[in-house]
């Protein structure tokens, strides 16, 4: 449930992406009514018009997360604050330069963020991030939970590249559904790795 929650923005973006790029007289002007005190000239074009929009949606969205946890009085994660602060500042450039290319970055950095966060508690502050998430629940050995976290940094070490080579050799239309369907996908099936693993070693130990 937290995985189809973190990824809510992503499907907005993508909703909005394809409704505007299959409209895309009606996207650019209302991309031009609503942003063009925002962007360079002041006209949106039909071209530039639906990445435009689906940032602007994906902004808010993320947005609007952080303030529906803060009303229910639960913890926003530190990740979600710095996805809000890179969609904004890179959402933000791709507004004013008209220009998908910071947009498409976004994924990338916010990846790297999350694989150097767990790299630098393992390897500096001697702290193994998976296991601090997840070590009450379930009793592993160190061992075990060094290679977890290490998995993890893999992932998104390899996730970041894969976004930037699907952003720039493929069209914008394409990037928008990998976006969605290939991240949420291989997601997915790392997290059932994963979990096939740690239940392998769980039931190992148990037995032991």
């Amino acid at each position: 449930m937290k995985i189809l929650f973190d990824f809510l923005p992503i499907a907005l973006f993508f909703g909005m992406f394809k409704y505007a790029e299959g409209n895309k007289d009606w996207a650019a002007n209302t991309a031009t009514e609503w942003l063009g005190f925002m962007v360079s000239g002041g006209v949106v074009g039909p071209a530039e018009a639906p990445v435009l929009l689906a940032t602007v949606v994906v902004i808010v969205a993320t947005l609007l997360q952080i303030l529906w946890l803060k009303a229910r009085g639960r913890k926003v994660d530190t990740m979600l604050w710095v996805s809000l602060g890179l969609v904004t500042a890179l959402g933000g450039a791709t507004i004013y330069f008209h220009s998908e290319n910071f947009i498409k970055w976004k994924p990338t950095v916010l990846y790297w963020v999350m694989g150097g966060a767990l790299l630098f508690g393992q390897l500096v502050l001697r702290k193994n991030g998976i296991k601090s998430l997840m070590g009450a629940q379930m009793a592993l050995p160190d061992a075990v939970w060094r290679t977890v976290n290490f998995s993890w940094i893999a992932f998104f070490t390899l996730m970041g590249f894969l976004n930037l080579w699907v952003a720039f050799n493929f069209s914008t239309s394409t990037w928008v559904n990998f976006k969605l369907f290939g991240g949420l996908g291989l997601m997915l099936v790392f997290v059932l790795v994963q979990a096939a693993f740690l239940n392998k070693h769980i039931k190992t130990d148990t037995t032991s």
